[in-house]
């Protein structure tokens, strides 16, 4: 075992905790907020322990599903952003 296996292992359990949090998050957040940034951040930690999966078996089987993550989390943050950004519009009254 070398210590790039050890490093990837490593951040494997890493990453299985930072998913834990996030799952913790989703269904404890206080708000819808925060229930969506737990699942975009969900969706980063997935990916990531794929691309450390990926290193450690030496393919890249999972590549797809990586790319396929990352678009989906780009467009729902984009997406809430917007939604956020509208939301908090609120009409400036003229003295």
């Amino acid at each position: 075992m070398s210590l790039l296996d050890i490093a990837g292992y490593i951040s494997l359990a890493l990453l299985a905790a930072g998913g834990l949090a996030a799952i913790y998050r989703i269904v404890v957040g206080p708000s819808i907020l925060d229930r969506a940034i737990a699942t975009d951040v969900l969706l980063i930690v997935i990916s990531s322990a794929l691309c450390v999966e990926m290193s450690l078996n030496h393919h890249t089987d999972n590549i797809l599903f990586v790319v396929v993550a990352s678009v989906i989390g780009f467009v729902g943050s984009v997406t809430l952003s917007r939604f956020v950004a509208e939301r908090k519009k609120e009409p400036v009254e003229h003295a």
